[in-house]
């Protein structure tokens, strides 16, 4: 048993990884232009996975936006171009950090607003808390009363 759970262990490691996922031949000749098209595809998350770039996904679209991104670069256009034809295509989604516009305004704007509101409201929570005395307070003699009623042990 310990065997078979060594294998299987070994296999894992030996199994190909997120970052093998662009193929030889999507490979550009040249290493400039093969290092921006990483760049860019890193840039880009992968529709199917949503959670990964297409170039750390296997799947078949991010397979095909890589081709794409390549294609275009070695037809001379900007990343920026690049970028906003795939924005225009697919969406704003498509990238894995959205721009910073008017209607992306609250997804930019509300992690820092609720961290400020958390650090105003942890500063009054502590403002109150240290505002308390600490000086004991002396009982009334009607409190006195009742708190002798409490504590004398019943009749009995």
């Amino acid at each position: 048993m310990r065997r078979l759970v060594l294998i299987a262990f070994l296999l894992t490691l030996l199994a190909p990884s997120a970052a093998l996922a662009v193929r030889p031949d999507e490979m550009l000749k040249n290493p400039a232009l093969e290092a921006r098209a990483e760049h860019l595809s890193g840039e880009l998350r992968c529709l199917v996975c949503q959670n990964e770039s297409i170039e750390e996904s296997n799947a078949q679209l991010a397979h095909d936006l890589r081709v794409l991104v390549r294609q275009k670069i070695t037809e001379g256009w900007t990343d920026k171009h690049i970028l906003d034809f795939l924005v225009a295509r697919y969406g704003e989604f498509v990238l894995l950090r959205p721009r910073f516009e008017w209607h992306t305004l609250l997804l930019w704007g509300l992690p820092p607003a609720a961290l400020f509101v958390g650090m105003i409201g942890i500063f009054f929570a502590v403002r109150k808390r240290g505002s308390g005395t600490t000086e004991p307070t002396t009982l009334t003699a009607e409190e006195q009363k009742r708190v002798a009623t409490l504590v004398e042990p019943p009749a009995g």
